[in-house]
């Protein structure tokens, strides 16, 4: 049985990488109905206090993992057990590395013209046997979406990844989710780019830092606008606290 915990009322699982990889093979194996996995980080959480579709979509989501270490550092402020990270890149990786001994097929959808096209090769490389069934861009307009749906269908994946950035991938994948009939779809974001290679990935100690957001606005200036969720989010986190202690 899975712990759930709240953190500015987004649902959050308490698992580590292996029980997320585990939920989500469990899922697969299931196959009674499609399951829906988010990677919740800061910025996330943050939309979420103002979208309520996506809120809504999180709480009724299948699984959703501790990804940012906003939010281990958010549930550990709040007194719960977090045990680490659950980054998404990494899961997806994970997945991948699983589906090369088991025969999962996968599915990607997003990212620029060619980018999942990339990400498969680079797949099929470091994961030898690994069965990627289809990609597809993630520009395609409302008027493709029902041949792209009638083509996820026929390849029959076991997992669709979906590189659509948050909140569209989340409300895409759940508006959809019983046409695809797929078990398991999970955003990824920008997950195809950093495997094709267009955007490097924060090095390996600052992951473990918790500083990945820091490498991101210093590669990515352009995404400063987005950054000022962190703030915003630890001081939300601080006085929600505060207001409970009252």
């Amino acid at each position: 049985m899975r712990t759930r915990i709240n953190i500015l009322n987004v649902p959050i699982d308490v698992v580590t990488m292996k029980e997320a990889l585990t939920v989500i093979e469990g899922f697969i194996a299931d196959k009674s109905s499609p399951r829906l996995v988010a990677t919740a980080n800061a910025e996330m959480v943050m939309m979420a206090q103002s979208d309520k579709e996506l809120a809504d979509i999180l709480r009724q989501a299948d699984l959703v993992v501790p990804d940012g270490a906003g939010i281990v550092w958010a549930a550990r402020y709040q007194g719960y057990e977090m045990p680490e990270r659950v980054a998404g890149f990494d899961l997806a990786q994970a997945i991948l590395a699983r589906a090369a001994t088991t025969g999962y097929r996968i599915f990607l959808l997003g990212g620029a013209p060619g980018i999942a096209a990339r990400a498969k090769a680079v797949a099929e490389s470091r994961y030898p046997g690994v069965n990627i069934v289809g990609t597809y861009h993630g520009f395609f307009q409302a008027a493709d979406e029902a041949a792209l749906i009638a083509d996820i269908r026929a390849r029959r994946p076991d997992v669709i990844f979906v590189a659509l950035g948050v909140p569209k991938q989340e409300k895409w994948v759940w508006q959809h989710r019983e046409e695809l009939s797929v078990p398991v779809a999970i955003g990824v974001g920008g997950t195809f780019d950093v495997m094709a290679g267009t955007v490097r990935r924060a090095p390996v100690w600052m992951q473990r830092a918790g500083l990945e957001w820091l490498y991101r606005l210093i590669s990515q200036p352009q995404r400063a606008v987005r950054m000022l969720a962190l703030p915003r989010f630890v001081y939300r986190v601080l006085t929600a606290k505060k207001v409970r202690q009252r």
